[in-house]
């Protein structure tokens, strides 16, 4: 029996594992609906990025497995350039189909990245999920509270987070990792979510 997951840094070998576990976790998110080619883009540019990093929970030997992630980046609009540099047109093609189908919602979601929208100019958190057999045993908190001392680590002082209103479960992991609550933000036009903050 194992006493539970590592904690580590991803690499690009785990990006496959995160896009799985956030295409199952966070399904009613817009970028699940660009597919898991798309996702998997992402996830391998997050992991090499200057202007991000991600935490995976890994299972071990037992398991071999991405158990749980968090995703951030310190800075979403450095991010969001480094991608559209070296994988938009991959990432494009490969998200056609969710591009065709919400065009709008593209542009939403490249606007609040590249700071356009008066998002707070801190570092993000920006996906955060744990495989569903493992829920409820304290590994998402763990990785936000990781996360959040890595970015101290880097000698950045703030961080926010969006989340679905209403997502209970994930602003009391937030909250247990050093977050609060600051309101609403509005991401995709008329659907408000909810903001928190750190510190």
């Amino acid at each position: 029996m194992t006493d539970g997951p590592t904690l580590r840094f991803a690499t690009r070998a785990d990006a496959a594992g995160i896009a799985a576990l956030h295409a199952e976790r966070i399904a009613g998110s817009f970028l699940t609906t660009l597919g898991p080619a798309f996702l998997d883009r992402l996830y391998r540019r997050i992991a090499v990025s200057s202007h991000a990093f991600a935490l995976v929970a890994d299972g071990g030997e037992e398991r071999r497995r991405v158990e749980g992630f968090v995703a951030v980046a310190e800075s979403t609009p450095a991010l969001y350039r480094e991608f559209l540099l070296h994988d938009g047109l991959v990432a494009g093609l490969a998200a056609t189909r969710g591009i065709v189908r919400e065009p709008r919602a593209v542009w939403e979601t490249l606007r609040y990245g590249m700071g356009g929208d008066g998002s707070p100019e801190t570092a993000e958190i920006l996906s955060t999920a744990v495989a569903a057999d493992r829920s409820g045993q304290g590994i998402a908190t763990a990785l936000v509270r990781e996360a959040v001392d890595e970015l101290r680590r880097r000698g950045i002082a703030a961080a926010h987070v969006v989340t679905a209103v209403g997502n209970a479960a994930a602003v009391r992991v937030y909250e247990r990792g050093g977050f609060r609550a600051d309101g609403h933000r509005e991401v995709h036009h008329g659907v408000a979510q909810q903001l928190l903050v750190w510190p």
